[in-house]
């Protein structure tokens, strides 16, 4: 028996993982639910699987949660600071962090000091402070297993193979709902459009996140660290059908790909099972309804975004976390059409240029770095 806490539990990952959880009670336990403003489901998903703690970002909805649960038992805390107390729960053996954004910085440290093993869907974390964050876990003996699913296939092929022996590794990408299209069609493409992705199901900043190839850029900085990789050894690739999650090449030349149907529920219950695997009811993966995989090169002239975030990798410091945070601001406005799709790019470029660039950052320097740099493009946005 596992007992768990799920940061986010109201998003699109929390609540697949509360359905591998209520599909296997005999394995898992739910130990802290968490959510940033969903007070009316945070409160169906906290009188169903009974936690010790929940926590409601939103503060004015703290008495909504505590009066609705009280007589329960159950601790009802409010506040980011509060994902703290969230992730370093004493019940707690694993902590999913599917909280959206830079705000799952702070509890993913809470939680790695208080030895807890992460179940990692909030990549912004790495992408923020991979430095930092792979550092301390390595110090507290703790494993954090990728729950993105191109992270989870590339996890899962390393698993038996020897630390040395990784040549390079191939990131999928389904290209999103624009794959093909080229700038001038991408200069005036509504958020409509933009959220609708062929393949996935997800929240709306990870879809847009989807449509402007952003999504890939990250998740090429969430790699880096978690695989201990240089940029040469990174390389993303457009794969339409979202059959293979990604592909490990070794110093051999054999490759490595691990394969299955798009369904975010395969590496949300792989991450919570490790090291075991456990019978699963989910769809099974046929070869003859899916006749045609195929390949391309992603264009980053056409989506800059990708592009940025290598450079931003290879730049390092603090210019991750700047496009990160940049990019927060900039898909909000897109979805509050603010700002025009490529736009979204203009911005992000601009921001990594001006916003004051430190090699060696602390935590507080990122902290810092992200508070400067939405400021400054909530500017630009606007202007």
């Amino acid at each position: 028996m596992k007992n768990i806490s799920v940061l986010g539990s109201t998003g699109s990952i929390g609540t697949q993982t509360l359905e591998v959880i209520a599909a296997n009670p005999e394995l898992y336990r739910v130990a802290a639910l968490t959510a940033q403003r969903n007070a009316a489901l945070l409160i169906e998903q906290a009188l169903k699987y009974k936690p010790e703690l929940v926590v409601i970002c939103d503060e004015s909805k703290y008495e909504q949660v505590r009066t609705a649960l009280s007589g329960t038992g159950i601790k009802v805390l409010a506040g980011e600071a509060a994902l703290e107390d969230a992730a370093s729960l004493d019940a707690a053996d694993l902590v999913i962090t599917a909280i959206m954004g830079a705000v799952g910085l702070r509890p993913t440290i809470a939680a790695i000091k208080a030895k807890k093993d992460i179940g990692l869907a909030n990549k912004e974390t790495l992408v923020v402070a991979g430095q930092l964050i792979t550092q301390l876990a390595r110090e507290h003996g703790v494993k954090i297993i990728p729950v993105d699913s191109e992270h989870s296939a590339i996890y899962q092929c390393l698993v038996g193979e020897p630390d040395d022996s990784v040549e390079k590794i191939y990131l999928t990408a389904s290209g999103g709902p624009f794959r093909g299209k080229d700038r001038s069609f991408l200069a005036s493409v509504t958020k409509e459009a933009a959220l609708k992705h062929p393949n996935w199901v997800m929240g709306a900043k990870i879809t847009i996140d989807s449509a402007s190839m952003m999504n890939k850029g990250l998740e090429v900085i969430e790699a880096k660290w978690l695989f201990d990789l240089e940029e040469s050894q990174i390389d993303v690739i457009i794969h339409p059908q979202s059959i293979i999650h990604s592909l490990v090449q070794f110093t051999d030349g054999s490759m490595k790909a691990q394969m299955g149907l798009p369904d975010m529920k395969l590496p949300i219950h792989y991450a919570m099972a490790y090291p075991q695997r456990v019978q699963t009811n989910f769809p099974r993966f046929n070869f003859m309804d899916h006749q045609q995989l195929t390949f391309q090169q992603p264009d980053r002239e056409v989506f800059r975004n990708l592009e940025l975030a290598y450079q931003a990798m290879n730049q390092g410091g603090n210019m991750p976390c700047i496009i990160n945070a940049a990019n927060e601001v900039v898909v909000n406005a897109f979805l509050e059409d603010r700002i025009g799709f490529l736009e979204m790019s203009d911005v992000i470029e601009r921001c990594m240029s001006d916003i004051a660039f430190i090699a060696e950052p602390t935590l507080h320097n990122y902290l810092e770095t992200d508070q400067h740099t939405r400021i400054f493009a909530g500017q630009l946005v606007t202007k």
